[in-house]
């Protein structure tokens, strides 16, 4: 797998280089040339989020099997339209686009397996390869696709695209991956969506990744969109210049991908984070600066290492911070916040060039990339090794009442006694539970205590339907579950705390008295389980 698509990488980049330069040949603006880089990432913001769904949902091979067919098909009418000279700069953004809308489709499926592929304790390190192996094509495609796009043109890098996908369609074809039961009907669109928006924001983890991978990707975007120009305008080169650059910046990738175990077993994540990103910011600078081949790619080779060693770790990041059954959706708004700012910024920068010019834009960005180093001082990457996310298993409650999947709204409320001295650290937990209860699929969840019975706390929370129940708490990890042994700790009665699942009532009377449908009645679901 790893083989087949280092091969299509390749394919990608030597594609990208003809696009980028064929767009400059054509004479478009500086703008234009820009939004050839947007045209790629706007699609990830886009349908980032549908994807994700989708891969959690639905088999992930089969719907890789599908991207890469559809990105075959369109770099083969790309390359149709170059060699026949149809292709304008609009048609060009467009092919572009569609492409990026594949691997849009593609990439939650992708990074989702590899936690599928390796150990927990190996998905860092699967992580750092696959950077690697998307830099080492980094590192050789764009010199190669330049000296083709000067030798043969535009039209020969697109027809090598196309024929890259066909080795990862093969092994795709051939790949069985082990397939995990599903226990609950699957999830509408709609319904699996929002619930990974709610699990990510809820999840402090996520959202330190999210938000320091959307302005990483706002400075770092000034590098793929504006080395075009670097090349052309700062140096003088044409594009085997441009591919030199390219293949700099993937030469440091390739370091920093190879540095990247021995780095995370010695820093933390977050220092090595900040020292990446001023690594950055350096080459940036650096860039703007020079009008040497030499000092140019040296400072290329900066921004490579600091690139891959941000998103590799944000990334793993992520990974490791969502249990299996949301961990496409995760890792979709991920992409889609860092590739949100490579768009945004991709557009900034050329307005940019357009006006104060191309040095001024790339002492901007990396005026950003330091600012997301100094970021780190409040919002820390964490530290995940210790974290079991592992699904704590839970067996479906006997029910006295019948209930069908549909059967609802459910009503669940857990009794506790808690001491006076125990109050304090019973509501500190009951906050920690809460955000679990909420992010995994709970609504209206509520703390009551009796008044006249101080000791005697409720807590207590609604599910839609029966099958919304099981399936919230289906959801919790061992971690997870771990706060809920917390508090029964600091229950105090006799026998365990009461759990009781009840239905509401619906008001009036039955339609049909002989027939009563369950989801109406307003007897309790179960003859009080002590099970919480």
């Amino acid at each position: 797998m790893w083989i087949a698509t280092l091969a299509s990488s390749f394919g990608g980049m030597i594609q990208g280089v003809g696009a980028a330069w064929m767009m400059v040949d054509l004479g478009a603006s500086p703008q234009m040339v820009t939004l050839v880089q947007a045209s790629i990432t706007l699609p990830i913001v886009l349908l980032a989020l549908v994807a994700g769904a989708w891969a959690d949902a639905f088999d992930r091979r089969v719907l890789m099997l599908v991207a890469q067919v559809f990105m075959l098909v369109v770099s083969a009418a790309l390359a149709v339209s170059a060699y026949l000279g149809l292709v304008t700069p609009w048609l060009l953004l467009f092919f572009t686009f569609l492409i990026g809308c594949g691997a849009a489709i593609n990439a939650p499926a992708w990074q989702a397996s590899v936690g599928a592929m390796v150990p927990r304790t190996e998905v860092p390190t699967a992580v750092a390869l696959n950077s690697m192996g998307f830099n080492l094509a980094r590192s050789l495609g764009p010199a190669l696709g330049g000296a083709i796009v000067a030798v043969a043109g535009a039209a020969l890098a697109f027809t090598i695209n196309a024929f890259s996908y066909l080795a990862l369609v093969g092994v795709l074809g051939r790949w069985r991956p082990a397939q995990e039961p599903r226990l609950l009907p699957r999830e509408s669109l709609g319904r699996a969506m929002a619930a990974g928006v709610r699990y990510s924001a809820m999840n402090p983890n996520l959202n330190s990744a999210m938000l320091r991978g959307c302005v990483t990707g706002l400075g770092a975007s000034a590098v793929p969109a504006l080395t075009p120009l670097i090349a052309r305008d700062l140096i003088g080169g044409g594009p085997a210049v441009y591919g030199l650059l390219l293949g700099a910046f993937g030469v440091g990738a390739v370091g920093g991908a190879f540095w990247s175990h021995r780095l995370r077993s010695a820093y933390s994540s977050e220092l090595i984070v900040r020292f990446a990103l001023l690594a950055s910011a350096l080459g940036i600078s650096i860039s703007a600066l020079s009008t040497s081949l030499a000092a140019t790619m040296t400072a290329m080779a900066l921004c490579g290492l600091g690139w891959v060693l941000v998103v590799s770790l944000l990334n793993a990041t992520v990974q490791m911070s969502a249990p299996r059954w949301v961990v496409a959706r995760a890792l979709s708004l991920y992409q889609m916040a860092t590739f949100a700012g490579l768009a945004v910024g991709a557009w900034l920068w050329g307005r940019v060039t357009e006006g104060p010019g191309l040095g001024t834009a790339l002492m901007a960005a990396a005026s950003i990339q330091v600012g997301c180093a100094l970021l780190g001082v409040w919002i820390r990457l964490p530290e995940t090794k210790d974290m079991d996310l592992a699904l704590a298993g839970f067996q479906e409650p006997d029910v006295a009442v019948p209930v069908t999947g549909r059967t609802g709204p459910v009503v669940i409320t857990i009794e506790y006694r808690i001491a006076e001295s125990d109050v304090v650290a019973f509501l500190a937990a009951m906050a920690d539970r809460k955000r679990i209860r909420r992010r995994n699929g709970a609504v209206r969840w509520s703390l009551l205590r009796d008044l006249a019975d101080p000791e005697l706390w409720i807590e207590r929370y609604h599910s839609p339907t029966w099958t919304e129940y099981l399936r919230h708490n289906q959801r919790f990890t061992r971690d997870e579950a771990a706060i809920g042994e917390c508090i029964r700790a600091l229950h105090r009665g006799p026998e365990a705390p009461i759990v009781r699942r009840m239905i509401e009532r619906q008001t009036g009377r039955l339609p049909d008295a002989t027939a009563p449908d369950p989801g109406e009645l307003a007897v309790p679901l179960t003859d009080h389980s002590r099970q919480a």
